[in-house]
């Protein structure tokens, strides 16, 4: 029995010996001595911030606003001057339920207890988003649509996280007269810098806020740079689920999606005629024509009687465009179209597409009914609203059309991008047929005693359209979509404006207020 006992106190002794031996070599070598620190310090949290998305002057799109969080520990005295203040209650009881620091949401920042410590975060998205589509949403904290997601891993690609960190007791208390470090955001991701211009978006959304489904697009007319894109109905990322259910589809960027074009086309057919030598074309309108077969009638059923090419487009006659339809060669007037932008896809970024369209083929215009409707925008036609735009800037920059862009380059910590590419344009027009077209946009609205597009504050060139649809409601009425698109000012052209009221009727009654109002706020609150 001793001798067991006594082997048992050895073995005892032996082990003993063994972890002192083993502790003190890990003091020596110092591991032991970090892992002691590291047990001491406890952090906490208080978001994380991306790079910021700008608009062309550098004024923030996203992490406009300012995010408060107070970090401190369960203490009484702390914890009641915090309580009329805080924005969310989770933090805090999960504070009190562990007896740690932690960080929560406040509506200021003027504390006096010595134990709250204030860190200020970028707050991505406030309770207006501007340019929704084009910015897209976060899902977790990774971009999954617009430019969000096109450009996630540069606006997050290192994890950019404030905190704050608290020396501990070895009971887990916060050490008395210890300062806590504080990490604020770094800003170490890249910025993007777009060609957007946040007035003009602004404009464009209070201006379209009656607009039920349809899109604005204004771009500059020289370098083609997208100074406003908006899509209606917008959508909120804080209610995603309501988004997708919604019947009017909120998440189609409608800017970039394609509608029936109508009467603004007929600016194309007009630069056909021009370059074929038939603008001395004159014809009788009755309120309707016949082509092989099929009737078509003008807008106005009494007709608009003996019409040249001014007069048709001042009064947007049908008729006078599909008699000249049988003058016009139909590979030409397609090619025309073409050199318009018909037909092709603009891409502003990686997920952000106009949709090409539908431009008939050369046989198809050949059946003269096909061809007949092609001149005034109907049949096979189909155009986005930045397409649109994209041609009414090559109108009115003297026939050279600038190729949209979005996008003008990458901010890294806080250096201006670097000078981007120079626009790209295209020969669109020779420059005697983008002047004739300009007159006759001008007339469209200026002499035009209907016109509802003329703005009081600059003058302006534009062509209204009332796309038909195929489509009809319960009483037998023909949805329509309206249409405008014009250019300001006409005396040296800045900015080009294109509106899309879908299914919203007459061009004349429900797109051209909203244009003129465009044009009127753009050149009080931006034109020099």
């Amino acid at each position: 029995m001793m001798n067991r006992a006594t082997m048992l106190a050895a073995v005892l002794v032996i082990g003993f010996t063994l972890l002192v031996m083993q502790l003190a070599s890990l003091m020596q070598d110092g591991s032991y001595a970090d892992a002691a620190m590291s047990q001491r310090q406890y952090t906490v949290t208080c978001g994380q911030a991306g790079g910021t998305i700008f608009d062309r002057a550098l004024r923030p799109l996203t992490n406009a606003g300012t995010a408060i969080y107070a970090v401190t520990y369960p203490e009484p005295d702390a914890i009641a001057e915090l309580l009329p203040h805080i924005t969310e209650m989770t933090p805090l009881v999960e504070g009190l339920r562990w007896n740690r620091p932690f960080a929560c949401r406040v509506d200021t920042a003027a504390f006096s207890s010595p134990s709250i410590t204030i860190v200020k975060v970028p707050e991505r998205y406030g309770m207006e988003i501007p340019a929704q589509h084009v910015l897209g949403y976060l899902v977790d904290g990774r971009g999954v649509a617009g430019l969000e997601a096109d450009y996630d891993r540069i606006l997050r690609g290192t994890l950019d996280t404030a905190s704050v960190t608290y020396m501990m007791d070895a009971r887990g208390g916060v050490l008395s007269g210890e300062v806590p470090v504080v990490e604020e955001i770094a800003c170490t991701n890249a910025d993007v810098v777009t060609s957007l211009d946040s007035r003009i978006q602004r404009i464009c959304e209070e201006a379209g806020a009656g607009i039920e489904k349809g899109a604005i697009v204004v771009m500059n007319a020289e370098t083609g740079d997208v100074l406003a894109m908006v899509s209606f109905p917008s959508y909120s990322p804080a209610r995603l689920g309501e988004a997708l259910v919604d019947e009017n589809s909120p998440f189609i960027n409608r800017c970039l999606y394609t509608y029936s074009v109508g009467s603004i086309f007929k600016l194309v057919t007009a630069a056909a005629a021009y370059e074929q030598g038939l603008t001395d074309f004159v014809t009788e309108c009755t309120g309707k024509t016949e082509v092989s077969g099929q009737v078509f009638r003008c807008h106005d059923h009494e007709g608009h009687g003996e019409v040249d090419m001014k007069q048709a487009m001042i009064c947007s006659c049908n008729v006078y465009f599909i008699e000249l339809s049988r003058q016009l060669d139909a590979g030409k007037m397609r090619q025309k179209a073409q050199d318009l932008g018909f037909g092709t896809q603009i891409a502003l970024s990686a997920g952000l597409v106009s949709q090409s369209g539908t431009l008939p083929s050369e046989k198809q215009l050949r059946l003269p009914a096909e061809m007949a409707n092609f001149t005034f925008g109907q049949g096979l036609l189909t155009a986005s609203p930045l397409q649109i735009c994209q041609m009414t800037c090559g109108i009115a920059n003297d026939g050279e059309m600038p190729v949209a862009r979005l996008i003008l380059g990458l901010r890294q910590e806080g250096m201006l991008p670097e000078q981007g590419k120079p626009p790209i344009h295209a020969k669109a027009l020779p420059k005697n047929a983008a002047y004739y077209l300009q007159n006759l946009m001008i007339a469209a609205v200026h002499e035009n005693e209907e016109s509802r597009a003329v703005p009081e504050n600059v003058y302006a060139a534009a062509k209204t359209s009332t796309a038909q649809t195929g489509r009809y409601d319960e009483k037998g009425v023909e949805y329509c979509h309206a249409w405008i698109t014009g250019y300001i000012p006409i005396e040296a052209p800045q900015y080009a404006i294109t509106v899309l009221v879908e299914d919203g009727g007459y061009g004349n009654d429900a797109a051209a207020p909203i244009f003129r109002e465009i044009a009127d706020r753009i050149a009080l609150e931006c034109m020099e």
